[in-house]
C-alpha cells in the first residue's frame, strides 16, 4: 500500500509542473491582450482639420424633361401609362387612331386589285398580239398599244403599292413611343381626346435625377464643381447620411442666389421636386472629433472618460453636430469639455 501511494505521489508531482506552466503562460496571454485592449481602446485628442458645412435646400430635377409626342392626327384609342409609371426608351405609352387612314387603306386594297387584274390581263393579250403582229395579220401599232398597256398597268400596281405602304407607315406612326428611359411625370390627354400631329401626350423625365442647390451669393467663393456635399440620412429614412459631388456651377446669381447641380445615388425614386436638406462646405476650421462610442449620457448629460495617471475621471462636455467621414463614420464634434492632447478611454 505504502508502494502504490509513493508512485501515486510521483506521478501526481509530475502531472502538476506542466499544468503550472500551462496556467502561468494562460495568465501572460490574458494580460498581454488586456494591455493590448486597453491600449486600442484609448484615444489620444487631436484636432482635426473639417469643411465648416452650411445647410442650404435643393430640389430633386431630372437631367431632362422631354415630351413623347404624336406623330399623326387622331383621335387616343389607347393609354397605357398613368404619372409615376417608369418606362423605357422605345415603349408603346399610347395609341392613336384614325378613321380616314382605314378607309384610305380600303381604297389602295380594292385599287391594287383592279390594277392587278388589269396587269394579268396584259400580260395574257401581249404574247398573242406580238405572234399576230410577226405573221403580219395585224399591223405593228397594235404591239406598241398592247405593251403599252402591260407597261401602264405594272406601274400602276406598283404606284398603289407604295401608297399602301405610306398609309400603312402611319397607321404604325399611331403608335406614340417614350423618347428616353425615365418616368411619366403627366399625362395631358385622355382615351378619345382628339390630337393633331406633333400634340404632346406626355412628358417623361429622364431616370438620372440631380439635386438642384440655391446657394447664397456669400458662398459663391466656396463653391466650385468637385465639392463634397452630404444628405443626412433622414431625408432617405436611413441611418447613415449620402454624399455626393458637385458636378456643375452655373455662373449666372439669380435673386441672389447660386445654382448649382450635385449628383447624389439613390435619387431614383424620389419626386421630381421634392426638396432635401443638404449640407456644403463654406470653408474650412478646425474641431475636436471623436467617435461617438466615446460619449456617454447620463440625466441628460453627456461625459467623456479621461485617464489621468492611474486613475479615470468623467468629464461633462458639449455635444456638437454629426461629421461622419471615411475614416471615423461615427465621428462626433465636441465643442467643448477636452483639449489636445486628452486620453480618452472607451466606456
Amino acid at each position: 500500500m505504502r508502494y502504490h501511494s509513493g508512485r501515486r505521489s510521483a506521478a501526481w508531482i509530475v502531472m502538476r509542473e506542466p499544468m503550472r506552466g500551462l496556467i502561468v503562460l494562460s495568465l501572460a496571454v490574458v494580460a498581454t491582450l488586456g494591455m493590448a485592449s486597453a491600449r486600442a481602446e484609448n484615444l489620444t485628442v487631436a484636432s482635426r482639420s473639417v469643411a465648416d458645412e452650411k445647410a442650404v435646400f435643393a430640389t430633386v430635377e431630372s437631367v431632362s424633361v422631354v415630351p413623347a409626342r404624336g406623330r399623326i392626327g387622331g383621335t387616343i384609342v389607347q393609354l397605357n401609362v398613368r404619372e409615376g409609371d417608369p418606362v423605357a426608351r422605345g415603349q408603346a405609352i399610347a395609341a392613336i387612331g384614325d378613321e380616314k387612314l382605314a378607309l384610305q387603306m380600303k381604297s389602295l386594297d380594292a385599287q391594287i386589285d383592279a390594277l392587278q387584274a388589269q396587269s394579268s390581263q396584259a400580260q395574257t393579250d401581249f404574247p398573242p398580239t406580238e405572234g399576230l403582229v410577226e405573221r403580219g395579220t395585224l399591223p405593228r401599232v397594235k404591239l406598241d398599244e398592247a405593251r403599252t398597256a402591260l407597261n401602264v398597268a405594272e406601274n400602276g400596281l406598283r404606284a398603289r403599292t407604295a401608297e399602301r405602304a405610306v398609309v400603312q407607315q402611319q397607321f404604325n406612326e399611331g403608335q406614340v413611343l417614350a423618347p428616353a428611359a425615365g418616368r411619366v411625370l403627366k399625362k395631358l390627354v385622355a382615351v378619345g381626346s382628339v390630337v393633331l400631329p406633333g400634340d404632346i401626350v406626355a412628358m417623361i423625365a429622364q431616370q438620372n435625377f440631380k439635386l438642384r442647390l440655391r446657394v447664397p451669393e456669400r458662398h459663391a467663393g466656396f463653391l466650385k464643381a468637385g465639392d463634397k456635399i452630404r444628405v443626412d440620412g433622414a431625408e432617405f429614412g436611413e441611418q447613415a447620411s449620402k454624399s455626393g459631388v458637385i458636378d456643375l456651377v452655373y455662373p449666372q446669381i439669380e435673386d441672389g442666389r447660386v445654382i448649382a447641380d450635385a449628383t447624389v445615388e439613390g435619387l431614383g425614386e424620389y419626386f421630381v421636386g421634392d426638396r432635401l436638406r443638404v449640407w456644403i462646405s463654406g470653408g474650412q476650421r478646425t474641431a475636436f472629433v471623436i467617435p461617438s462610442s466615446y460619449v456617454t449620457t447620463r440625466f441628460g448629460i453627456d461625459y467623456v472618460q479621461i485617464r489621468q495617471a492611474d486613475r479615470t475621471v468623467s468629464a461633462p462636455v458639449q455635444r456638437g453636430r454629426d461629421l461622419p467621414s471615411p475614416d471615423l463614420p461615427d465621428g462626433l464634434e465636441i465643442l467643448s469639455g477636452i483639449r489636445t492632447g486628452d486620453q480618452l478611454v472607451q466606456p
